[in-house]
């Protein structure tokens, strides 16, 4: 269970200096995306389910669709639909 949890930490810090040095908006949205979703699994882990609840619908969830419907209105999400042709 300690490997478990250490394995998830080292993620949480990977997705995010990841999130920081990206390049690309929707990029960085999508790792934001990861990294609510693990920690969610980490306060499920520390015995905290309406936090890991709460991060999952609102880190995960609205927060993200926030992000997503920003970069639509800045035009943001430009490049998206060249890698669709």
């Amino acid at each position: 269970m300690i490997l478990l949890e250490v394995l998830l930490l080292d993620f949480l810090v990977f997705c995010a200096l990841a999130a920081i040095f990206c390049r690309r908006l929707v990029s960085a949205v999508i790792i934001f995306m990861a990294y609510s979703a693990v920690m969610s699994l980490v306060w499920f882990l520390l015995e905290s389910p309406d936090l890991a609840v709460t991060e999952a619908a609102v880190g995960a969830g609205v927060t993200s669709l926030l992000f997503f419907l920003t970069l639509r209105k800045i035009n943001g999400l430009r490049g998206m639909e060249r890698d669709e042709d």
